[in-house]
């Protein structure tokens, strides 16, 4: 059994910039990362991938984690301020795993239509992992292809694909092709995207597996520290 975890943590100047309850309720962003380590240490997961890391989230991490491994994945599109500046002093973005297992980076890339979206995969002792953010409009297919590609690199290997997918279960599902299997969230789980308005999905945050099973698949409460509520799962291998 390998347990994991997937968590868009809010990059601060995407929050400053679409006016997010998360910079009302977290004004000193200092506090906030703070708040942000001290949630991820505590996990017991032995595999976390996180989406939208700032620069001063990342470093913080590294200070807080010397035990565990954290790769990453830079995105050459840095978070630009729109409308205030901002207090960052790392402005740029990163998609991260951190694992236990320090496993090998088989695989780094931005896609090829959206420099601020990308895929990172590792393999470890037991099975090739990838997380991801993906665009949220018509280049999503194009993305999900590309993932299932990474996921399949040795195709004798488990796989599992932990992410921010901007889009239902079954959209992905649909994307990823046959073979890959979407974890199903209980019907009383938290969205893991909480909206009040629009009618995009709530449920956009998933755990996908290939050549794996699923089990406890569940949302836990970000608290009000992201605008993502974080995935967590138990794979059996």
């Amino acid at each position: 059994m390998i347990t994991v975890a997937t968590w868009n943590v809010l990059h601060r100047v995407h929050a400053e910039n679409w006016y997010e309850d998360v910079t009302t309720r977290w004004p000193v962003e200092d506090e906030r990362i703070d708040a942000l380590v001290a949630r991820v240490a505590k996990r017991q997961e032995q595999i976390i991938a996180l989406q939208e890391v700032s620069g001063d989230l990342l470093a913080a991490l590294r200070d807080a984690l010397p035990d565990r491994t954290i790769h990453t994945l830079r995105y050459p599109r840095v978070p630009r301020p729109k409308r205030i500046p901002t207090t960052l002093r790392h402005r740029e973005e990163y998609l991260v795993l951190v694992v236990d297992d320090p496993g090998r980076k088989v695989f780094a890339a931005v896609f090829g239509d959206d420099p601020g979206k990308g895929a990172l995969a590792v393999v470890t002792s037991g099975l090739t992992v990838v997380a991801t953010h993906v665009t949220g409009d018509d280049r999503r297919g194009r993305q999900l292809s590309t993932l299932a590609g990474v996921a399949l690199s040795d195709p004798e290997r488990p796989a599992v694909l932990l992410g921010d997918f901007n889009a239902d279960r079954v959209v992905v599902a649909d994307g990823l092709g046959s073979g890959f299997t979407v974890a199903e969230l209980p019907a009383d789980a938290l969205p893991t995207r909480p909206r009040t308005t629009g009618s995009k999905s709530q449920f956009i945050d998933h755990v996908v597996t290939y050549g794996a099973g699923v089990r406890e698949a569940a949302v836990d409460s970000a608290e009000g520290l992201s605008d993502h509520n974080p995935v967590r799962a138990t794979i059996a291998v």
